[in-house]
């Protein structure tokens, strides 16, 4: 009953705490809001920038040939074999007949008569794959190259680098956003919690003499802490959450012709992701903050006390 009482006591200085520095506070909830606003911004960025490098990906495939005269029921053969390949999304069948056709279609009639029944392209027959992440392109061209009645595959080698790299540069940047977010954020918790534990430094001194633990002096200003971050994740969420789809929408109505191929992640998909983590790490760094600047400020007063 005890802990309870103290808990109790803890969690409704806490609050008071909050309107004890309202400057200060105000401050930091505006700063975390702001910040994991600009996370969520960055993030629902990253979303939608990975949905449509995975879309472009998906249409970069390799084009497998085959030996001359080898028959259908060996063509099907290395189809199984690739099929079988982690790497591979999925795999289209072009015969000798519809490469012709394809071909014939962009040709001017007097050129096409010199051809007359033949069919140039009979060994042009292919497999066009398409994989799961361009970056196993390599394992799965070796793969294929070493199957018997493959004559040659043809690969997309410097795309396959390209998306490699963006995706290596689009990581980095988004690490170090949200590191320098989170940091900011940290900052000026941390500077809250201190002046509050500075007005109330002769107070607390007086408590430690009449033997309060650490813990009881402790809760408020952790209490104080989280308090601070969980409405600073709260107001971005819900800003975020009826925003994200407004944008988007407009976005699609307005440069459809510059996004035609551009699907956009939905609300849902976005939001059952963003709002747990932005809760978690608003609630996270209150506490880290908090405990940080409790932690230094302890240690002054009881410096100061022992002199």
């Amino acid at each position: 009953m005890k802990g309870i009482n103290t808990s109790l006591y803890g969690v409704g200085q806490g609050i008071k705490n909050i309107g004890r520095n309202r400057v200060f506070s105000c401050a930091s909830i505006a700063t975390m809001a702001a910040c994991l606003f600009l996370f969520g911004i960055f993030y629902s960025i990253i979303v939608n920038f990975r949905s449509a490098l995975d879309t472009a990906e998906q249409k970069v495939g390799i084009t497998v040939f085959f030996n001359p005269g080898i028959t259908e029921e060996e063509i099907g053969g290395i189809g199984a074999s690739i099929r079988t390949r982690a790497e591979v999304a999925s795999i289209s069948y072009t015969s000798a007949e519809e490469a012709w056709e394809n071909y014939k279609a962009g040709l001017p009639a007097e050129e096409l008569a010199t051809f007359g029944e033949d069919n140039p392209l009979e060994d042009s027959a292919s497999y066009t794959v398409y994989m799961n992440d361009v970056e196993m392109q390599d394992s799965l061209v070796r793969f294929i190259s070493n199957l018997a009645g493959v004559r040659k595959v043809n690969e997309e080698k410097d795309l396959s680098k390209s998306f490699s790299v963006i995706n290596k540069i689009f990581t980095t940047i988004a690490v170090a956003i949200v590191v320098i977010l989170l940091a900011v954020a940290i900052f000026l918790i941390n500077i809250t919690i201190s002046t509050g534990i500075k007005v109330r430094q002769r107070e607390i001194s007086i408590m430690k003499l009449i033997g309060a633990t650490d813990h009881f002096i402790r809760t408020p200003y952790v209490v104080e802490g989280i308090l601070i971050g969980l409405i600073g994740a709260v107001i971005p969420s819900v800003v975020m959450y009826f925003c994200y789809g407004g944008v988007t929408r407009i976005l699609g109505e307005n440069f459809s012709s510059f996004l035609s191929d551009a699907t956009f992640v939905d609300t849902k998909s976005v939001m059952i992701v963003l709002i747990p983590v932005a809760l978690i790490i608003g609630i996270g760094i209150g506490y880290i903050g908090s405990s940080m600047a409790l932690g230094r400020q302890l240690k002054k007063i009881e410096a100061a006390g022992n002199e």
